[in-house]
């Protein structure tokens, strides 16, 4: 063989050394078992679907912390997405559309196929330590200024 042949057929065998090797070094983030996950996402005043919705997805660690990571899923026109592969543990579920509060939730997945409705409520109300609020049993009346004496008519 020429020197040639020899660089060539070294450098072939070392690179697929490099491939296998690589493969090898590789871990599967897939070591348990897995669930296909479906959402269902309505408004919770009429129970008509949400379309566009973001489905976001966390996993979480023992301790309640959200890992880094994670996956978000848009709903159809029916209020549907779905996700194959998420594997079991928990899981931190949030759920984002225009008009309406995001919704947010952790859930522990545990069987190979699940289904979750999720209820969007509109905004409620924002409360105001300033403005008035009739049924409130805490707020008292409402004392309007004493008149001006009238007495007091002297020039500065």
């Amino acid at each position: 063989m020429t020197g040639m042949k020899k660089i060539f057929v070294l450098a072939v065998v070392l690179g697929i050394l490099a491939m296998v090797g690589a493969s090898l070094a590789q871990k599967d983030t897939q070591e348990g078992p897995s669930s296909l996950l479906n959402f269902l996402v309505i408004k919770e005043d009429n129970g008509k679907p949400v379309r566009n919705a973001a489905v976001i997805m966390h996993p979480v660690n023992d301790r309640g912390k959200q890992e880094k990571g994670g996956m978000e899923l848009k709903t159809d026109p029916d209020g549907k997405t779905s996700f194959d592969g998420i594997p079991y543990g928990k899981l931190r579920v949030q759920v984002l559309a225009p008009g309406f509060q995001t919704y947010g939730e952790d859930f522990d997945i545990s069987k190979p196929k699940m289904e979750f409705t999720i209820k969007l409520k509109r905004p409620q109300g924002q409360f105001s330590a300033y403005g008035d609020h009739p049924g409130d049993a805490n707020s008292q009346p409402k004392q309007n200024a004493p008149p001006p004496n009238q007495n007091d008519n002297k020039p500065n």
